[in-house]
Parts: C-alpha cells; structure tokens; sequence
C-alpha cells in the first residue's frame, strides 16, 4: 500500500477530507485532528496525575532517580 501527505490550506481542508472519503481505493484517512486530541488527552492525564501527587493519593519519582535511568 502506498500512502500521500497532502498539504491544504484551512478552507479547502473539509471539502479535500469529504472528497477522500467518497473515493472508494481509499482505505484510510488519517488527519492531525486525531493527534492533536491526542496529545490534549495527554496533558489532561499529566494534570490529572499532578493532582492526585499533590493530593498525596500518588507517589511520585524524584527527578533524580528518573534522570538515572535514562
């Protein structure tokens, strides 16, 4: 399978992104939506995480330890 990166500007991205859709030799469409609502669930978990350290629900690595695994 081979794949392409198309660049668009904004107006025209809803328009491209339906047109792939309708074409049936697409197999799949994979967008920056999806990564940017990943990386957002990410920090939202981070938070989180940082809540419940703070809270003293949670242990946390000293920097140092972490630093020493690497």
């Amino acid at each position: 399978m081979r794949y392409a990166t198309i660049y668009t500007t904004n107006e025209e991205y809803s328009r491209f992104i339906e047109l792939a859709k309708s074409l049936s030799y697409v197999k799949r469409i994979e967008t920056d939506e999806k990564r940017k609502a990943d990386v957002l669930n990410n920090i939202r978990a981070g938070l989180e995480e940082v809540s419940l350290i703070e809270k003293g629900e949670l242990s946390a690595t000293p920097a140092k330890d972490f630093l020493n695994e690497l």
